[in-house]
């Protein structure tokens, strides 16, 4: 589509139901663009690259018409490391393509950078449902998406732009929110335990850093200019645990220190390369790029669990210890801490046994929202799974009808209603897609879950 051709830019305003006025406002048109992979084949998808930098795709669904329809704004997981591109909106496509695919118009940004900064991405949320409003209309309801660490994002953008007032209609920005599998609750609750992981297993394996290597202080994650990939990470995490091997093919040594590791720290086997990814290269990203090389975490009172009596006594002897720097921990719960200062209707749904974003950063977000004297305007949601990055489709369709109705009818779900939508949307294919990490099927809600504090999971004081 070229510019010089502004017929083709009005057939296509007209044919999506999009005021012509206001797209001429909106300045330079999206970009038709190939949908990714398992988006409806009959959906038209856009792309365009923001002033901030930031990379943006839009779907619209075969029909679908602003007056009448409901558009997601999807904030994504992460943070991505690197320059910010289309790809990693393009992944989140793919993934999500449940949303077009049941109806709704969806959008996704990059985020300006990659790189870990929550009120930044917030910002760039505001900015994706501007650039929506602006070349495909106001829709009739605007849901705000927010998936793991993009939860985090969702609820901060929520309470900075959710309930204003915005264009004509004075209608608020957002009608309703649906945080998946979100780290909530601010950085300080979601990434200690990862310190104390790195603290771990520095401990009982010697490799991160090598004894030949400079050494820093782990909460940096890595020094400046050090170039280790995450290849050569898994290499010693190999090496130190044997967890590349079956159990009966490590050697004592391995299957000792890897028992140990596991007593102290709450991962498993199969995430403990992704929590030390994530205390390696985020962490870097994080205290030296965001923080000014200020430490924000404190395991100086930790008391960590043992195999045995011996092994702890010598464990907590002899772990590495870092304070906290009060500057730093004030920069990152300000940057990532929600307030819980909003009524928007907001429903939560997460795995109860996900390895990542643990089950108890839900009652952070709870007692959040509490506090702020919100909670009313919050339902959260628990299934059985293990999942993280996708659960099943039924149940995300189930959350957001419920969702839905509790915006235009006032009708509050609950976690027994949610299953009973999620039943009827059983019945209904399965998006296909490549990448998801659980069947996509079934219904799976615990309708009587209650989470724990997240200190009876993490490591802490010894009482």
């Amino acid at each position: 589509m070229k510019k010089n051709k502004p017929q083709v830019l009005w057939a296509l305003a007209l044919a999506l139901g999009v005021p012509a006025a206001a797209w001429a406002r909106a300045g330079a048109e999206p970009g038709a663009s190939a949908c990714p992979p398992s988006v409806p084949t009959d959906a038209r998808c856009f792309t365009a690259a923001m002033p901030s930098g930031a990379q943006v795709m839009a779907i619209i669904p075969a029909g679908w018409q602003a007056a009448q329809g409901v558009a997601v704004m999807h904030a994504h997981g992460g943070p991505s490391l690197g320059k910010a591109n289309i790809k990693r909106v393009e992944e989140d496509a793919t993934r999500w393509a449940v949303m077009p695919a049941t109806g709704y118009a969806w959008a996704g940004t990059s985020y300006r950078r990659g790189g870990y900064g929550v009120t930044m991405a917030a910002d760039d949320m505001e900015d994706l449902r501007q650039w929506f409003v602006q070349r495909f209309g106001e829709p009739r309801r605007m849901v705000l998406h927010g998936q793991s660490y993009g939860g985090g994002v969702a609820s901060v953008a929520a309470e900075r732009y959710g309930s204003q007032p915005v264009g004509k209609s004075g209608r608020p920005a957002f009608d309703g929110v649906l945080l998946t599998s979100g780290v909530l609750g601010g950085g300080i609750d979601a990434y200690t335990m990862r310190l104390d992981l790195r603290a771990v297993y520095q401990y009982y394996c010697q490799n991160h850093p090598l004894p030949s290597e400079p050494q820093y202080p782990l909460w940096q994650g890595l020094p400046a200019g050090n170039a280790m990939t995450r290849a050569e990470l898994e290499r010693r995490v190999h090496d130190c645990t044997g967890i590349d091997k079956p159990a009966a093919e490590r050697t004592p040594e391995q299957s000792l220190r890897l028992q140990g590791i596991l007593a102290a720290v709450p991962v498993t086997e199969k995430s403990l390369n992704g929590h030390l990814n994530w205390a390696t290269f985020l962490f870097r990203d994080l205290t030296q790029h965001r923080l000014g090389n200020r430490n924000p975490f404190d395991n100086t009172h930790t008391y960590y669990r043992g195999v045995d009596a011996q092994a702890q006594q010598q464990l907590n002897a002899g772990v590495l210890r870092y304070a906290a720097d009060p500057q730093a921990v004030g920069q990152l719960l300000a940057d990532s801490r929600p307030s819980g200062r909003t009524q928007l209707p907001t429903v939560t749904l997460r795995g109860i046994r996900d390895q990542t974003a643990f089950v108890e950063l839900a009652n952070s977000y709870q007692q959040i929202r509490e506090a702020a004297g919100t909670a009313g305007s919050l339902v959260q949601l628990y299934t059985s799974e293990s999942g993280h990055s996708y659960l099943s489709d039924p149940e995300y369709r189930a959350a957001m009808t419920g969702l839905l109705a509790w915006i235009d009818r006032g009708d509050k779900p609950t976690p027994r209603s949610v299953a009973e939508r999620c039943t009827q949307e059983a019945s209904r294919p399965a998006v296909a897609q490549e990448g998801k990490t659980s069947s996509n099927t079934g219904c799976h809600i615990e309708q009587d879950y209650q989470p724990q504090p997240i200190g009876i999971r993490v490591p802490g004081p010894r009482l």
